[in-house]
């Protein structure tokens, strides 16, 4: 399938630069997956649209300030974007600058400095000077949030951050969630909707575009997502006594899959996953789920087209640039349904 059947046209204006306020006042489309009928709402209506007994499944995995700034010994300047902790000072980082090879020492602050061990397909290994929870403290007061390129304005970390958000590992916010507040939630346990939540780190693959002519030659980086035990037990009496299970955005979607066999039983524990969903993929969890707009050409489109149907999906992004629905991790949502 290629890879250029999952673009659309998208007018710049309509990329959101922050959130709505309240969050719950962003709007809201409603998809049908089998029918493809479309309904218009705002998010703070989400509560009557779900049914008593319906599932929502939550990561809750929070973000961390994942960019550094720092020097070269020559002077040039560095970016140095935390992707995923192997020890406790060692990461997988992307690095933004020139003529980066082994050995090369990067100053970030005056007491952190971070020495190149190798890399491999734009994949670098650092190792800093500092470890643990030291580490850790320097980072949250040096870094900066790690907001996509298409964000042109700063943004604090809490704009960039769901309410629940428990599990320091993200490099990217889970922004489905970004929708919910304090009372959605509280209407959402008033009318006995069954919330559960799963923590997968966010890493930069998620949100990469697709290089490869063709889906099936894409790969996604692996990211690491755990369920625990009991959680595990609810959603799998929940699934079998016929309850609507809704996951909140793509990262639930694919840890819930990459989690389940092909009885429908969820299992538990922790494991990297890089399940990569096209069309034609079949669910074996997941009933519905709530998520944003995604960008053109992107592994998350591919994904929502494979729970409806790619015709279906284009037709409601086309119909949500005509109602000038905000796009993209600021922007709007939609529940596909």
């Amino acid at each position: 399938m290629l890879t250029s059947s999952f673009s659309y046209n998208l007018p710049k204006e309509l990329i959101a630069q922050s959130p709505a306020k309240p969050r719950d006042h962003s709007r809201l489309m409603v998809l049908d997956k089998k029918s493809g009928k479309i309904e218009h709402h705002n998010f703070f209506e989400l509560p009557n649209l779900l049914k008593k007994g319906d599932v929502l499944i939550f990561n809750n995995s929070k973000v961390f300030k994942a960019r550094l700034i720092g020097k070269k010994e020559t002077g040039g300047k560095v970016e140095v974007f935390l992707h995923r902790p192997l020890t406790d000072n060692k990461w997988e980082v992307l690095i933004k600058g020139r003529n980066i090879k082994k050995d090369d020492i990067i100053t970030l602050s005056k007491n952190l400095v971070a020495t190149i061990k190798n890399n491999k397909n734009e994949i670098f290994i650092v190792a800093f000077n500092k470890s643990g929870l030291t580490l850790q403290k320097i980072i949250d007061k040096i870094g900066h949030v790690p907001l996509p390129p298409y964000i042109k304005k700063s943004s604090r970390l809490n704009q960039y951050q769901t309410i629940y958000a428990k599990t320091r590992g993200s490099v990217a916010a889970p922004t489905a969630g970004l929708h919910f507040t304090k009372r959605i939630l509280s209407l959402l346990k008033k009318k006995d909707i069954q919330i559960e939540y799963i923590t997968l780190h966010v890493g930069l693959g998620t949100f990469q575009p697709i290089k490869t002519n063709e889906i099936e030659d894409h790969k996604i980086h692996s990211e690491l997502a755990t369920i625990n035990k009991q959680t595990a037990k609810r959603l799998n009496k929940a699934k079998k006594e016929g309850k609507r299970i809704i996951a909140v955005g793509t990262t639930s979607v694919r840890t819930l899959e990459a989690f389940s066999n092909f009885k429908g039983d969820v299992s538990f524990g922790i494991q990297d996953i890089n399940l990569f969903i096209t069309p034609g993929y079949k669910f074996k969890f997941i009933d519905s789920m709530i998520t944003n707009f995604h960008l053109p050409e992107s592994s998350l489109l591919v994904l929502i087209s494979a729970l409806s149907d790619k015709k279906k999906i284009l037709q409601a992004y086309k119909t949500a640039v005509k109602k000038k629905y905000r796009f993209y991790s600021f922007g709007d949502s939609m529940f596909i349904q």
